[in-house]
């Protein structure tokens, strides 16, 4: 696995080294021992999945402490705009975005520590977006920014995606208020 640290600290793409054949390819996506070696000793307590028509964006979404989530996310099948906001309020970096393309072709990943709002659009039909958390989902503590929140102003490359009614009415950056 090759880690790249991204622009905004505690952001890391993954490349896992990919064995490919005749018969297809095998890959490992995730390797408690290879992420210890560079200090990140974590502990993965529940695995979600999604599936995603072209065009459908989810997020940023979140979960407050004291249950919040760190994420390693990848796509299974088709591809994704993947977006990690930065709410820790103390970072140099704080309301900053960083943005990775992340597809079953490339099948990199995506490590987002506790401290950021998470969102994804994807790209193709029937994509499968997968990902591990560090905390079980906690309804009570879940919040979201607004995808489209102007002071964020985030490049989602698309005008008018399929959003959720409860992802439309998520917060305005400037009227949020992080507990992180």
């Amino acid at each position: 696995m090759d880690f790249v640290k991204l622009p905004i600290d505690g952001l890391l793409l993954i490349t896992p080294t990919v064995h490919k054949d005749s018969r297809g390819y095998f890959y490992e996506s995730w390797s408690e021992k290879l992420f210890k070696e560079i200090n990140l000793d974590l502990q993965f307590v529940q695995d979600n999945e999604s599936l995603s028509h072209k065009g459908v964006l989810r997020g940023l979404h979140f979960q407050n402490p004291p249950y919040e989530q760190g994420k390693l996310v990848r796509v299974i099948k088709g591809a994704v705009l993947d977006v990690a906001v930065d709410i820790r309020k103390n970072s140099p970096t704080y309301g900053k975005y960083c943005s990775v393309k992340l597809s079953e072709d490339n099948k990199k990943l995506f490590w987002i520590p506790p401290g950021f709002a998470h969102g994804f659009l994807t790209l193709e039909n029937n994509t499968i977006f997968s990902y591990k958390c560090t905390q079980l989902y906690n309804k009570d503590s879940e919040d979201a920014l607004l995808w489209n929140d102007s002071d964020l102003n985030i490049d989602w490359d698309l005008d008018s995606p399929i959003v959720s009614e409860k992802d439309n009415l998520a917060s305005n950056f400037k009227d949020f208020n992080t507990k992180f």
